[in-house]
């Protein structure tokens, strides 16, 4: 695991320079978002094509995306119940309960899991996303935009679940696996490569998001409720959950560090769509980010006993 976060450390570091010198006078929201675009649009899709067409159809399916609902579901009532008893500002209060509810479960979970227990963990993190989170983060995540920020188009949260390119091609997949039809060996050795691209802009597009400013100190009591429920509230509701319903050996581990993964970087987006307070979820992005090279070691050591 040491290695793993290593090796991730320096592509989100290579961000982080990114961010801080702008090479070729690219700014740094720029590069991020056409990376992003990148992956979402092309890369990610390819990826989910591959992983899903060929994983083997079970129940653990459904648990997978019962336990991404709980996750994303806890998160954000905890959050919601912190942000009450503080009375914060509404827009900083969505702002940090998406960032409690909704991990990095793609863009570091992804590239995290499948170094450490390997490539078929890449069917875990498609599922636990796109049958889990990201049906939330596109119904319920943007409703908690809508009502905590102060703007943002008013567009329904159904249509754009339905308008996001990795869903549908994960039910793509899904269909043509149910129908047995074989993946030609031609078309896996394409979505292959396109999906070795996945991980590193992935990691990359984290460390561009993160930002470093003077209030950050200052705001390190407002981020500490967040980053607590993101790296130790959650896996350990999951590590009880995963247990209670019959899920063990190395699955366990891999949903369980799904759990512990640190804030979503998608939020930003929708923080500066909706008029939330995107200084703050960006901050949030930061702490819990640098805290989870701290505690996902623990956790992978705690679940490998």
């Amino acid at each position: 695991m040491h290695r793993v976060l290593l090796l991730a450390a320096v592509l989100i570091l290579a961000g982080v320079l990114w961010r801080r010198f702008q090479p070729f006078g690219l700014a740094p929201d720029t590069a991020r978002r056409t990376l992003s675009a990148v992956v979402y649009y092309l890369l990610l899709p390819a990826l989910v094509l591959g992983a899903m067409w060929r994983v083997p159809l079970t129940i653990d399916m459904a648990k997978i995306s019962a336990i991404a609902v709980t996750d994303v579901l806890v998160g954000l009532a905890l959050a919601w119940a912190w942000c009450r008893v503080c009375r914060l500002e509404r827009k900083t209060a969505g702002a940090l309960m998406l960032a409690a509810g909704f991990g990095n479960v793609t863009y570091l979970g992804l590239p995290v899991l499948e170094a450490s227990l390997g490539p078929w963990t890449r069917a875990v993190a498609v599922q636990y996303d796109l049958f889990g989170c990201t049906p939330l983060l596109f119904t319920v995540g943007i409703l908690i935009a809508q009502r905590y920020g102060s703007g943002g188009p008013g567009e329904s949260p159904l249509r754009t679940l339905v308008q996001s390119p990795p869903l549908w091609t994960a039910v793509a997949a899904l269909l043509l696996n149910a129908a047995a039809v074989p993946l030609p060996a031609w078309l896996g050795d394409v979505l292959e490569r396109l999906a070795a691209g996945v991980a590193p802009l992935m990691l990359l597009v984290v460390g561009l998001s993160l930002v470093f400013t003077g209030e950050l100190r200052s705001q390190l009591p407002s981020l500490l409720p967040v980053t607590v429920i993101q790296l130790v509230l959650m896996p350990l509701l999951i590590w009880g959950q995963t247990s209670v319903i019959g899920i063990s050996g190395n699955l366990q581990v891999a949903l369980v560090l799904e759990a512990a993964m640190p804030s979503m970087v998608l939020g930003i987006v929708l923080s500066e769509r909706y008029g939330l307070d995107t200084g703050r979820y960006a901050q949030a992005v930061t702490v819990t980010t640098l805290a989870s090279m701290a505690t996902l070691p623990v956790w992978f050591a705690l679940l490998q006993r």
